[in-house]
């Protein structure tokens, strides 16, 4: 599948709860790791792929800077944005969240010992409600 082909079957908004943004962020990270998007493949330019979508270019491009910060694009000025995270390896989205878990905690100001306990915490609530098999 061509990036054009993916963009242009992809469906924003509907009757998901999550904001378009996100929906976005999501549907790249996962085409990315099943392999729809590949390493070094360019997105469409920000005012573009909002007109295709049908959503305001703020929101692409608030997109394109999380993916950008998760490690999952890069952004080369006018060259435009590309895909850098190889979706291979199945760990695409763990990476992104561990990148954007990264970015908040730095902007809350908390140490590096505070965030480490924070997700130690949160492991530990998630295996208590979520046991592996």
């Amino acid at each position: 599948m061509s990036t054009g082909d993916f963009f242009e079957h992809l469906a924003i908004g509907g009757d998901s709860s999550k904001a378009p943004g996100r929906q976005l962020r999501d549907a790249i990270i996962l085409a990315v790791e099943r392999g729809d998007l590949q390493p070094g493949e360019r997105l469409p330019p920000v005012r573009s792929l909002a007109e295709t979508l049908g959503v305001a270019p703020g929101t692409v491009a608030k997109c394109y800077t999380a993916l950008e910060e998760q490690g999952v694009v890069e952004g080369r000025g006018r060259a435009g944005t590309f895909v850098t995270a190889d979706g291979r390896n199945g760990d695409v989205r763990l990476t992104a969240a561990a990148r954007a878990f990264a970015v908040e905690a730095r902007e809350l100001g908390v140490s590096d010992d505070e965030a480490v306990a924070a997700v130690f915490e949160a492991l530990s609530v998630s295996a208590e409600q979520h046991p592996r098999a």
